[in-house]
């Protein structure tokens, strides 16, 4: 939820390599750097700012986190933002969505207890029963599935405003879902202030690489874009987390005869036991194989 900050905290709202943009208490924006090596730092941190002069300050510290929200595979990992109440995951009717890369994002959000809430964007199109379909498995879980037309501004404000209201939400999508027109229809000069970043930060014209966060004054809010993705590693996550992620899998976990199942191949697994009572979902189990199988993949140091 968002909070209040005092004078010398801010939160960070934009960033590009070590150089920073921090909306302070009053709201004030400064562009920060950071003191000797540290790094890590990501849209939505709170951070103890010194500040220098009306322009500019510097990242003292770094206040703790609540969650943090990434993806990481074998080579990199990449920060969407920290300190998130909820996730909104946009899929569109058409072009198709990947049911991995969504059953990824809603593995990460839980895995950090972030609450995820799905929006069906060209809810207009005809395809939009085939995609209701393949959300069939995800709406049992009790994930809200809200359809929209982001095209129609008004009625996309009306949707949205209730469950953004006194939070921080994370906008999340694969390229071509209409991310970007849920932002311009919440955010109608959302375009200004990304020019305004981009020349803050230095960084020339407009990229759309760079994750930003977007106040909602009049509904207590804020708005966190980020770049459209086409791949969602979960390297990080141990084993427990992954089962963290799936909350289907709880009350079946403490069924298992053993304490260290693996849900994969044991005796007397519950997990094994739901999937054949249809209590979980096969996609979903399968899904938890495949990170099981990428986490054990790592490199072991």
């Amino acid at each position: 939820m968002t909070q209040p900050l005092s004078a010398d905290h801010g939160r960070i709202i934009a960033a590009f390599g070590r150089n920073y943009l921090v909306e302070l208490a009053d709201q004030q924006v400064l562009q920060c750097y950071t003191r000797g090596k540290r790094t890590g730092l990501c849209v939505g941190d709170l951070v103890k700012v010194a500040v220098q002069n009306t322009e500019q300050g510097s990242i003292e510290e770094i206040l703790p986190r609540r969650n943090l929200l990434y993806r990481s595979d074998q080579n990199r990992s990449k920060q969407f933002a920290a300190n998130i109440d909820q996730l909104f995951i946009v899929l569109a009717s058409e072009p198709s969505f990947s049911d991995d890369l969504t059953g990824r994002a809603l593995v990460a959000a839980k895995a950090a207890d972030i609450e995820p809430v799905i929006l069906l964007n060209k809810a207009d199109l005809p395809s939009v029963n085939h995609a209701r379909e393949r959300l069939l498995p995800l709406s049992a879980l009790g994930v809200p599935i809200l359809e929209l037309c982001a095209l129609e501004t008004p009625s996309t404000q009306s949707l949205l405003s209730p469950w953004l209201l006194n939070k921080t939400t994370l906008l999340l999508g694969q390229s071509g879902m209409g991310k970007s027109t849920i932002l311009n229809a919440l955010v109608p000069d959302a375009q200004a202030h990304t020019q305004e970043h981009s020349k803050a930060l230095g960084t020339g014209r407009h990229t759309t690489t760079h994750t930003r966060l977007y106040r909602l004054a009049d509904l207590n809010a804020s708005l966190i874009d980020s770049p459209g993705f086409q791949a969602f590693g979960l390297a990080h996550l141990s084993p427990a987390e992954i089962v963290h992620g799936f909350p289907e899998f709880h009350d079946a976990v403490n069924e298992c005869r053993f304490y260290n199942c693996s849900h994969r191949h044991e005796p007397g697994c519950g997990v094994r036991a739901a999937l054949d009572n249809n209590t979980i979902h096969p996609e979903r189990y399968q899904l938890y194989l495949r990170l099981l199988d990428e986490h054990e993949q790592q490199p072991q140091y």
